[in-house]
């Protein structure tokens, strides 16, 4: 007796997919601040439409990645439980990581 699996081809070409973008994904690699902070993201996290409107709006003067970085940790993390959905800047880095992740992966619906 055997059984016939519809759809097994394609669900096998998916998790090949999926397993082809994870080792991607395992090689280091810098990703833009836009890539992580996606209008989506912050539309769905927060008041802004992009990154560049977060720095711009923080009061902060952040033209240069010397200038982020010399911005206290505790008054940036104070800016962003204020703005949006998370009580720090990690906490949303962490999430919009998870959100690229999973797009890279092609699981937007999870």
């Amino acid at each position: 007796m055997s059984v016939k699996i519809k759809g097994f081809n394609k669900l096998q070409k998916k998790l090949e997919k999926i397993s082809d973008s994870a080792k991607k994904l395992e090689e280091k690699h810098q990703v833009p601040i836009s890539e992580l902070l996606t209008r989506s993201f912050l539309a769905k996290h927060s008041k802004f439409k992009d990154p560049q409107e977060l720095f711009d709006k923080s009061g902060f003067t952040i033209n240069s990645e010397e200038d982020f970085k010399a911005i206290p940790d505790a008054d940036w993390d104070k800016y962003i439980s204020s703005v949006s959905d998370f009580s720090s800047w990690k906490e949303m880095l962490q999430a919009a990581t998870a959100e690229y992740v999973k797009r890279r992966m092609g699981l937007r619906s999870l």
